[in-house]
């Protein structure tokens, strides 16, 4: 389940994290390089050319899903030359980083900023922690009273690939999902169809499960699957039209795939009678569910719209 979510958050900002097209990520290693990507002095610039582009960078990420910098972190950071000094600042954007997120709503109170550093700067942390290494005037402490955990090796790259995966899921939470604006849904009710249907409130302390937006989200998919299931199987020889359904989660209601072929029907009507026609609209077996959704997958790559998901 974790390498499965693992893959679809590394696809999704691979895709669209960048203003500047593509950026293929890997969680955590190139996001750990991101992040230490440094503004290089003239004299350090004639020994020293970085291929990776600057403006595909972790903040420079950050920067283009927010709108606006992090509050005193630049997409482009100096880092200090001396080895403790560095691990101070990274931990010091780390915490504010997380700061930063969690003011804006995400859950993240068990990602330490010292989880999100590269291997050898944990090690640092973890040496100054014990008082084992002593190189700077704020390292003759430890950085906190908090108690700390010193991992081995493997557990440390098991912990930051988690954090990692978890920071980029609440940033998507947080600054990706509150685009959806509830302005473009008209109310379930308005259809007459719906009227005898339950709905489903975008009022923020309506589900402990599903924020706002993806509720409204949820009402999206309501909304398109009852006005297009007739149209689209409407001379259905597999079933005929499917029945009425609520739509109230993201997984079981999804299955079969005909909500959203119902969806991309909508917009790309013309793939009606080369694609969705073809799908059993009350399937019972396995071998039918994974008819449609072989359907649904080649009617997406059809329209260019490869977004890396498997049927």
């Amino acid at each position: 389940f974790f390498q499965k979510t693992l893959t679809a958050v590394k696809t999704w900002f691979t895709l669209f994290g960048w203003s500047k097209g593509q950026n293929p990520i890997s969680i955590p290693y190139s996001l750990r390089c991101d992040v230490c990507i440094v503004q290089l002095t003239v004299a350090q610039e004639m020994n020293f050319k970085r291929k990776l582009d600057k403006d595909k960078g972790f903040y420079e990420m950050l920067l283009r899903l927010n709108g606006q910098p992090l509050p005193g972190i630049a997409a482009s950071q100096s880092l200090p030359l001396d080895p403790v000094e560095r691990m101070f600042q990274l931990h010091w954007q780390h915490s504010e980083l997380l700061s930063f997120l969690k003011s804006q709503g995400a859950s993240l109170s068990h990602v330490m900023p010292e989880f999100l550093l590269a291997p050898e700067d944990y090690k640092i942390w973890t040496e100054v922690n014990t008082g084992m290494r002593v190189g700077s005037m704020r390292s003759s402490g430890k950085l906190s009273g908090k108690h700390i955990f010193i991992l081995e090796d493997s557990t440390f790259e098991t912990i930051s690939k988690r954090a990692w995966t978890d920071v980029l899921l609440q940033i998507y939470k947080v600054l990706v999902l509150p685009r959806v604006s509830s302005r473009i849904v008209p109310d379930p009710s308005s259809l007459e169809s719906l009227e005898n249907m339950p709905g489903i409130k975008s009022e923020p302390l309506c589900s402990n499960i599903y924020s706002r937006y993806e509720r409204t989200i949820l009402i999206w998919l309501n909304k398109h699957y009852e006005k297009n299931r007739k149209i689209v199987w409407k001379d259905s020889q597999r079933g005929g039209i499917p029945p009425m359904r609520w739509i109230v989660n993201f997984d079981q209601d999804l299955l079969d795939g005909l909500v959203l072929a119902a969806q991309v029907a909508a917009y790309c009507p013309y793939l009606i009678p080369t694609h969705f026609i073809r799908m059993y609209t009350d399937p019972k077996t396995h071998e039918q569910f994974l008819h449609n959704c072989l359907i649904l997958v080649k009617a997406l790559h059809a329209i260019n719209l490869e977004t890396g998901i498997k049927v």
